[in-house]
């Protein structure tokens, strides 16, 4: 197995990570949008919609009806979630999802354990410090990008009690390279990007006051 390879397999086992977003939340009417740190167009000055003109919130079913054409288990899921969290908007979860795989999988490449411990449970926090710390002792630096992400697709849903789970399909191109401590390449090319295909799994309490959702599980498709 080369080193590539095994980089790609430490990010699929060690992420289980706690998200600290608003994803597929939309305000209702005399609510302030939150802006996430996973919005893609998030800036210090992002806009915002002009004085005096409210947007329409679609209903649940209308905001799940919008969307692609689910298998019935899932739109069932979607359907009951929304019910749950009248502010639930699958489209918009799709985006914060894609910004969260791109902000975890960076924050982890380079090592930055401060943010990881924003982003996940404390056990995970420490199984991600486990695999820099290895990292760093094999004397590897990843000097991995991820080019794009062609899709990001809802897979699963479903409510149990009041704990909501989606799963999103990933299929990602990841240039992957990693060096020695000399900087001398030793696996891997940033000209030849790899496919990867993972399914992250996200859970939230829908009538939790925070709007918190915890990756729960992380499997290559």
């Amino acid at each position: 197995m080369t080193v590539q390879i095994v980089i790609l397999a430490m990010i699929a086992a060690f992420l289980g990570m706690r998200l600290y977003s608003v994803l597929g939340r939309r305000a209702e009417h005399g609510e302030e949008p939150v802006q996430s740190r996973f919005d893609a167009n998030a800036g210090p000055t992002g806009g915002a919609a002009p004085a005096g003109a409210p947007q329409a919130v679609p209903a649940p079913a209308a905001r799940v009806r919008d969307m692609a054409p689910f298998q019935p288990a899932v739109e069932n899921g979607l359907r009951e979630i929304a019910n749950a969290d009248r502010r639930f908007d699958p489209a918009a979860f799709v985006e914060g999802a894609r910004g969260a795989y791109r902000l975890i999988l960076e924050a982890f490449w380079r090592g930055d354990k401060d943010e990881l411990v924003h982003l996940c449970d404390p056990e995970v926090a420490r199984s991600f410090a486990e695999a820099i710390d290895a990292r760093v002792a094999a004397g590897e630096v990843p000097d991995n990008r991820l080019v794009r992400i062609e899709e990001a697709v809802i897979t699963a849903a479903s409510l149990t009690g009041p704990d909501a789970r989606i799963a999103v399909r990933f299929v990602a191109d990841i240039a992957a390279v990693t060096r020695n401590a000399d900087g001398v390449v030793i696996a891997g090319s940033l000209n030849d990007a790899v496919e990867v295909r993972d399914v992250w799994t996200f859970r939230r309490a829908v009538h939790s006051g925070h709007p918190d959702w915890m990756l729960t599980e992380t499997d290559v498709d």
